[in-house]
Formats: structure tokens, C-alpha cells, sequence
């Protein structure tokens, strides 16, 4: 049985935000008699996470997600609750924490933005305290996996998006984290940078036994990832069970666009809902418990000349409302 990495028991956060009235007096007032407001980010949640599995942890925005994060990283304090990771608490032992994790913000480059990443590489093996020998290794293991030999000495802000976040992912492994967060990793990518991304991801999690803490609005790389998944809203834990129960009692259906050379007439495909079309396009709603996406392509492909195939993962926002439908019945 693996051992737990993660503990958290009754986590709190709540943030203090200064209100200011609109205009001059309302400045003045706000200055002298100031009024705030509490929010709770974070409202007593629990959950332990075992060593090598592979976790997503998702959400709407505004859920929680990064600042749950934030506070197992020891970026944020806890407003009240326990928590460790790999044995610490990282609220008084951050730096030493920092050894045994990796991080990656989608959001948030921690990659030097006017200087090539072998820069910022060569920072974080100072920083780390790596050994001349055991970071030439694991660089060069590093830059053949994730493929940037050609990325190494351009300077970031010429890399696209896809690019810049393999070589941030680079940056969080180079001193072989035990666990690495990583959130909203796929944030704005397009397919194919997508897949390269969840391949070394998984590539991650079975070869090196990484554990792996993921954030994220794609279904798709919860689909594909996960074996389990939490879902949090408002602060809350609504959803912790296996990625299978989700997908089967809540990530019901996709939508797939097809784009033809020629205009489309008859479109008989039985199990599909049509939910709009042009001349040359249309979108089809697919319930994929009872239908294959194979199955519509096949069909798209023996009856028309198509030009373009785009699939739509169910969006968050229904799939957590879903689980709140549940939870009323």
C-alpha cells in the first residue's frame, strides 16, 4: 500500500478585501473609516492524496483550486486547519518543502522572460544545490523527453505558448521533485501542444513515479490523466471518487464541429443531436455513453468530403452543475 504525501484535515482561508465607495468622498471615507469584506476561498476541506497517484483537482473559477495550492506549496498561510506534505508543514518548513517539490503556474512563467531557459536552468541548479554531474544528467534526460534541444538558447519571449510551458514543466523537474502541482498546466495551448504536454505528464506519473497534483478547466486532461478526481466549488469539496464515476454520471457528452468541401443536405446520423449548422458546417451533440465519437467520424467520412473535425469537451461549468443536481435528488 503507498504511503500518503498529502494530508489535509479542516483547511481554512479566508482573504480580508478593503472596500472603497465611488468617488472622491467616498476615498476620503474609505481611508479614514475603511469597511472590508471576508471571503472564504477555502472552506474546511479534507483529503489525503497517496504517493504516485495522479490527481486532479478542478473547479470553476473561484473555486479554491490555486489557493489550496498556494497553501501546500507555502506560498499562502492557512487561515485555520493542518496540512503536510511529504512530511512537512508548509507553513514553517517552505524552504525545506521547496527540495521535494515542483511547481508550475500556467499562468504565472517562472522562466526568465528576456533570457533563453537554459539560463533559468542553470539558476535552479545553483539554487537547488545540484552537483555539476547530476544536473548535466537530468538536463539532458530533460531536453530529450520533452523535446526543446532547439529551445534552449531562444530567448522566452519568442517561444510560443506550447513551447514556453514544456521548458516551464523542465524547470520544475531539473532537482527531481517527489511531487510537482501543476495548474492550469494546458491553459490557452492547441491540440497537438495539448497532447505532447498530457503525454509528459503521464510519462511523469508511470516512469518516475512522480506524484502528480493537476488543476485544470479541460476535461479532456482530466479524461485522460486522472484516475481520480475532487471537485471544489465556493470552497468546497462536492466530488472526490474515481475520474470513471465522473465521466460516467457527468461527463456525458462532447461536441463534435464538422467542416465539409461541399454543402451538406442529408445528415442521418442516428444518436446525435444536431444544435446548429451553416451551409458547409454543423455542430453535433454526442452522448458518448451510448454513442462513439468513432463511430459519428466513420460515418462523417464515408458520406462527405471533410475538410476540418473539431471535438468539445462538456464544459465545467455543466459538469459541476450536474454533480449539485445530484446532490439534491
Amino acid at each position: 500500500m503507498n504511503k500518503t504525501v498529502i494530508e489535509v484535515k479542516n483547511l481554512n482561508k479566508e482573504f480580508q478585501i478593503k472596500q472603497k465607495s465611488a468617488g472622491f468622498i467616498g476615498g476620503l471615507s474609505s481611508a479614514f473609516s475603511p469597511k472590508y469584506k471576508h471571503i472564504k476561498a477555502v472552506d474546511d476541506i479534507s483529503f489525503t492524496v497517496e504517493e504516485g497517484e495522479l490527481l486532479a483537482f478542478i473547479g470553476p473559477n473561484g473555486a479554491g483550486k490555486s489557493t489550496t495550492i498556494k497553501m501546500l506549496t507555502g506560498i499562502l498561510f492557512p487561515t485555520s486547519g493542518k496540512m503536510k506534505v511529504l512530511g512537512f508543514n508548509p507553513s514553517e518548513d517552505r524552504q525545506k518543502l521547496a527540495y521535494h517539490i515542483g511547481s508550475v503556474f500556467g499562468q504565472k512563467p517562472q522562466l526568465w522572460y528576456h533570457l533563453p531557459p537554459i539560463d533559468t536552468y542553470n539558476l535552479f541548479a545553483r539554487i537547488y544545490e545540484l552537483k555539476p554531474k547530476d544536473y548535466k544528467e537530468r538536463l539532458d534526460f530533460l531536453v530529450e523527453q520533452f523535446e526543446i534541444q532547439d529551445l534552449l538558447k531562444t530567448p522566452v519571449r519568442k517561444l510560443s505558448l506550447g513551447q514556453r510551458m514544456r521548458c516551464e514543466i523542465v524547470a520544475s523537474l531539473l532537482h527531481k521533485p517527489k511531487i510537482i502541482f501543476l495548474d492550469e498546466p494546458t491553459i490557452g495551448l492547441d491540440v497537438v501542444a495539448k497532447q505532447h504536454i498530457r503525454e509528459v505528464i503521464k510519462y511523469l506519473n508511470e516512469k518516475e513515479k512522480v506524484t502528480i497534483f493537476l488543476t485544470s478547466h479541460d476535461a479532456g486532461d482530466i479524461e485522460t490523466l486522472a484516475k481520480r478526481t475532487v471537485v471544489i466549488n465556493y470552497g468546497k469539496i462536492i466530488f472526490d471518487d474515481t475520474t470513471e464515476k465522473l465521466k460516467k454520471n457527468f461527463i456525458k457528452s462532447k461536441v463534435i464541429e464538422l467542416v465539409t468541401e461541399e454543402p451538406i443536405k442529408n445528415f442521418d446520423f442516428e444518436g446525435g443531436k444536431i444544435i446548429s449548422r451553416t451551409k458547409y458546417s454543423l455542430k453535433v451533440e454526442l452522448d458518448t455513453a451510448k454513442n462513439s465519437i468513432d463511430k459519428l467520424l466513420t460515418y462523417a467520412m464515408d458520406n462527405f468530403a471533410i475538410k476540418d473535425i473539431n471535438i468539445f469537451d462538456t464544459p465545467m461549468e455543466e459538469i459541476i452543475a450536474g454533480i449539485y443536481r445530484e446532490q439534491k435528488v
